[in-house]
């Protein structure tokens, strides 16, 4: 079974246009989540997915390997979908966020062991009440089999009769990491879903294959990852690899 990693890399944003291409100590953010991909036990490929001249010539440049997609992708995934039906012998898909640099290898490993078919995807305990109700922090409930209930920006599950700040200490919570892998099939099959209503309201992409029946898998871990969406993010992560070595 071949076990592709795609990196999907836009230039624009809203909040930080051309992050991708960002120095961070000497290295693009790209080229240091790509490098910490390839250290994954587990990969057998990995591309980045752009529509961007400058990112595809970037990846190039370092010895990467890049495809140019469509301009007109709304999410990763669909990106994803584009490259994975160029790579026909790819079996398992892993979709890796492209704004987290400091991303562990063993985490993309972990996901991979726990991936069969349809879709799997991470979480991590949450025990800081500011992570709980930060809407900008995704919260997961599964059930007894680690199958995903739901995914919501607000804190889940609701803790009627006690004080917020309790919450934590009364009951296991947990954070959505965004890191997911597909079988083949299963990827190409989402882009035939229409967007839905859970969807539009919590702006939570995965909550379309939930409401289409699709099971989604989740494993828990110990990793976390620093995020880069604005330049104050930026400068965090440059901070942190003055003391820590990738």
């Amino acid at each position: 079974m071949k076990t592709l990693g795609i990196i999907p890399a836009r230039f624009a944003s809203t909040r930080f246009p051309g992050k991708p291409l960002i120095d961070l100590l000497g290295k693009s953010m790209i080229q240091r989540v790509y490098e910490q991909c390839t250290k994954a036990s587990m990969l057998d490929q990995v591309i980045v997915a752009t529509d961007d001249q400058r990112i595809y010539d970037h990846v190039l440049a370092f010895s990467g390997e890049a495809m140019m997609t469509s301009t007109d992708h709304q999410t990763g995934t669909s990106r994803c979908a584009e490259v994975a039906r160029h790579i026909a012998d790819a079996d398992l898909i892993i979709n890796i966020q492209g704004d987290e640099p400091a991303i562990a290898p063993e985490q993309i490993d972990e996901l991979i062991k726990i991936s069969n078919t349809g879709i799997a995807t991470q979480a991590k305990h949450i025990s800081a009440t500011e992570d709980l109700f930060n809407s900008n922090v995704v919260k997961v409930v599964f059930d007894t089999n680690k199958r995903a209930l739901y995914f919501s920006r607000q804190a889940i599950p609701f803790g009627r009769a006690q004080d917020k700040f309790a919450w934590t200490r009364n009951h296991d919570y947990y954070q959505h990491i965004g890191l997911y892998s597909f079988d083949r099939n299963t990827l190409l099959g989402l882009e035939d879903l229409p967007e839905s209503g859970l969807e539009k309201m919590e702006s939570l992409e995965q909550l379309r294959w939930l409401e289409h029946g699709i099971p989604i898998t989740v494993g828990l871990t110990k990793y976390t990852s620093i995020s880069i969406d604005t330049p104050e993010d930026a400068d965090r992560l440059r901070q942190f690899l003055k003391s820590n070595t990738l």
